[in-house]
């Protein structure tokens, strides 16, 4: 297996991990923030897991430019 090939399959997998199970709960905290709730200790310590989790792409993106844009939505989207 090339190299771009392992690429493509690990940024596919974290993409999906994304999308199945952080988003889902990341809108949750998001909403509750909205209506100016207060996030607790674990819901804080959640973004900050998925933040770096998100952060594992960075190597990638030197190698695969066409996720930068997407990855950069992402990482907005937490701060």
């Amino acid at each position: 297996m090339d190299k771009k090939t392992e690429d493509t399959g690990v940024i596919l997998v974290l993409l999906e991990s994304f999308e199945k199970q952080r988003l889902p709960r990341i809108i949750e905290i998001k909403l509750k923030l909205e209506y100016g709730d207060i996030i607790n200790e674990f819901e804080l310590e959640y973004l900050s897991e998925a933040l770096h989790d998100a952060r594992m792409l960075f190597p990638y993106l030197d190698r695969h430019p066409e996720y930068r844009e997407l990855v950069a939505k992402i990482i907005h989207f937490y701060k």
